[in-house]
């Protein structure tokens, strides 16, 4: 089927973020008296929105993090996109692609706006992402494994949900896209490919290299 909007996550999909803000949530969480290595902030948090970094501390722990937490980490993270980060390697050309067929896509993340449009401007991905092809989960209030962000997307964007396919590298943004009733291709450069296609994060398509992903679209 010929999708109609293809919806790309932001973390890990268009912008190789998922290194860099995980390593600095284990070592925040680590400085909070929660220890937790990278390894784990990956198999935890990687495609959730910071709420839910609150949500598994106070049920581990019963302990809430500190207030100023999200402002913290979030300009931790800002800082260190501006040294360290770069696009995913070939989703310039999908993008390009998409525009010279006339394909509709925007991005859904469950990044703060402020971190899409940080992460966009040093990449250079502002070029093809203006303000109303981006939706973050704070336009909603749930953030992933919640479907609301993907329909909340597709509803602005004019485009029925069975007709859009997300690009997805998490457990969490593959369920979100089920529950939207999406289809779903699960970007696998990171993301080891049985996470995505787990009970109840079963992809319908997997895919190594961005490269690959006009051919799938088509």
């Amino acid at each position: 089927m010929r999708h109609d909007l293809v919806i790309f996550d932001n973390d890990g999909v268009l912008v190789d973020s998922e290194p860099i803000s995980n390593r600095i949530l284990a070592q925040y969480l680590t400085e909070l008296g929660h220890p937790t290595t990278y390894e784990e902030s990956l198999r935890d948090f990687l495609g959730g929105a910071v709420h839910r970094v609150h949500d598994v501390v106070f049920a581990r722990t019963g302990r809430r993090l500190p207030d100023d937490f999200d402002d913290g980490y979030h300009t931790r993270v800002i800082e260190a996109f501006e040294r360290e980060l770069e696009a995913v390697n070939g989703v310039t050309d999908v993008l390009r692609h998409l525009t010279a067929s006339g394909t509709p896509y925007c991005v859904a993340s469950s990044g703060t706006h402020r971190r899409i449009r940080a992460g966009h401007r040093r990449t250079g991905l502002d070029r093809w992402f203006d303000d109303d092809r981006i939706f973050s989960s704070q336009d909603v209030g749930r953030g992933k494994p919640a479907p609301d962000l993907f329909l909340y997307a597709a509803e602005r964007m004019g485009v029925a949900p069975e007709r859009c396919v997300v690009v997805e590298d998490s457990p969490l943004g593959v369920q979100a896209a089920l529950a939207a009733g999406m289809d779903v291709y699960g970007f696998t450069a990171m993301t080891p490919a049985d996470r995505l296609t787990e009970a109840g994060a079963r992809a319908d398509r997997l895919f190594h290299r961005m490269a690959h992903l006009p051919g799938l679209l088509a």
